[in-house]
């Protein structure tokens, strides 16, 4: 079933199996995470996460995909001020550096969408504020994905947030709806006004992903054609969940069923568990933490 501009509307049966490619969206990253230290290559990174998707029987969602040229990895995998879209490939990560994952899954014939930030060893206190500041904004985006709402307030809760805390959001690239395809209507930028736009209605699904830059929101092609930098050198970060809107609120698709144990990746617990990070919760009852579900 469709709606208006090509918004196509998930069955239960649909946003049940878009939850399951997004539990093995879910594992990709943290294997992908898991592995990130000093002196590990960008194409490691990506052999992780690419072992997870072949274990489960899915396929790539951005292998091949269309571009300048077909795009040659499973994850997109961005470090410092490459926002999206950086290839994998023989660069070593240092000390201090912040990379930006990106993945999708194919299962069962729908795709699964998200994206993380993490640091690697001990970074700046710049750095650490910047990915805090860009994971909040994704949840205070989700908390907008409510049946009644419309797509301008998912954008304005981004900038808003981003804004209010001294950075920027990009202007070219934007969320997007999810489905069967990548990438489907509608596009939801990371900047607009509350009240405008489409509605929200139960089955709809839109990948939403901040993406914030420290200084100014220009960004520019580097010359391998896919990868996306801030113009101006400043760091950038990322993070992306693929969300359902039901009769019950916001689900996100693709989180984790269970807390992380490892001690490398407990302070990712919040992002993929779902958890709005308890420090900017803003009065929430976090006792359970997630706040979000079908």
């Amino acid at each position: 079933m469709s709606q208006g501009r090509g918004v196509v509307i998930k069955s239960e049966r649909e946003l049940a199996l878009m939850r399951e490619a997004g539990k093995i969206n879910a594992q990709a990253l943290v294997a992908a995470v898991s592995i990130i230290r000093d002196g590990v290559s960008t194409a490691d990174v990506d052999g992780a996460a690419a072992e997870v998707l072949r274990v489960h029987g899915a396929e790539s969602a951005f292998l091949g995909y269309p571009g300048p040229y077909p795009y040659p990895a499973v994850t997109t995998v961005s470090v410092n001020d490459e926002l999206v879209h950086g290839i994998p490939g023989k660069r070593r990560l240092k000390e201090g550096d912040i990379v930006s994952i990106d993945c999708g899954a194919i299962f069962e014939g729908f795709v699964a969408d998200s994206a993380i930030t993490v640091g690697v060893g001990e970074i700046s206190p710049e750095a650490q504020r910047l990915i805090d500041v860009t994971q909040q904004a994704l949840f205070e985006c989700i908390d907008k994905m409510r049946i009644g709402n419309r797509t301008g307030d998912l954008s304005a809760a981004v900038q808003m947030y981003v804004e209010a805390n001294g950075f920027n959001v990009v202007r070219e690239y934007t969320s997007h709806g999810v489905g069967r395809n990548m990438h489907e209507d509608p596009q939801v930028p990371n900047y607009g006004k509350a009240g405008r736009g489409l509605p929200i209605r139960a089955g709809m699904t839109i990948a939403l992903e901040p993406m914030v830059l420290t200084g100014e929101p220009d960004t520019r092609v580097l010359p391998d054609q896919w990868t996306v930098a801030s113009r101006d050198g400043q760091l950038t970060a990322h993070f992306e969940h693929s969300v359902a809107a039901t009769l019950n609120g916001p689900w996100i698709l693709t989180t984790l069923d269970k807390n992380l144990d490892e001690e490398r990746l407990i302070r990712y617990n919040q992002y993929f568990a779902g958890r709005v990070s308890p420090a900017v919760a803003k009065g929430v009852d976090t006792d359970e933490g997630i706040i979000f579900g079908p």
